[in-house]
């Protein structure tokens, strides 16, 4: 059985909080705001893979009023949606994903992002994706309110290439 799931995610930015994505701590004026490090491109990536596997979202696993998820890493969520997949026999095979922001420019730090991710899936840095658009100034993300990502992911069953 071959699998794809879809996430999205979106927080505000806010002053005084550090901006990270990917697990990348990003030199930036203001970060986002969130009960976890509120890095919006693991989010947006462990809700795909959650997806993929037909599992509830994050919230469901991380939930926001739960005091143990405060400030949490999202690279630990990603290692829990990671060992998801293991225990419902299914093999994590790439992500996808799109950073929407209209600053700072994310090329610069994608290299450690997709490291920090791969580690975290337990992939290679070749089976991550990451691109970044703006929203042309248009909404809350173009008016630099917040920041939004998207991802997919591809899930295949244990054994299904042998078959």
């Amino acid at each position: 059985m071959i699998r794809t799931g879809i996430g999205y995610d979106v927080h505000q930015l806010s002053k005084n909080r550090p901006l990270i994505l990917g697990g990348v701590h990003i030199p930036h004026p203001v970060g986002l705001l969130g009960h976890s490090d509120a890095d919006v491109l693991s989010h947006a990536i462990a809700d795909a893979i959650l997806g993929a596997l037909g599992l509830p979202d994050i919230g469901h696993y991380f939930p926001p009023t739960d005091p143990t998820c405060k400030g949490i890493s999202s690279l630990k969520i990603l290692q829990k949606c990671r060992e998801l997949c293991e225990s419902h026999d299914f093999q994590l095979m790439n992500i996808d994903s799109t950073i929407v922001a209209e600053a700072p420019k994310i090329l610069p730090h994608s290299a450690e992002m997709k490291s920090n991710i791969a580690r975290s899936l337990d992939l290679s840095a070749s089976q991550i994706g990451i691109k970044a658009t703006t929203n042309e100034q248009m909404g809350f993300l173009g008016r630099s309110e917040g920041m939004a990502a998207m991802a997919t992911a591809l899930v295949i069953q244990n054994g299904f290439l042998q078959r």
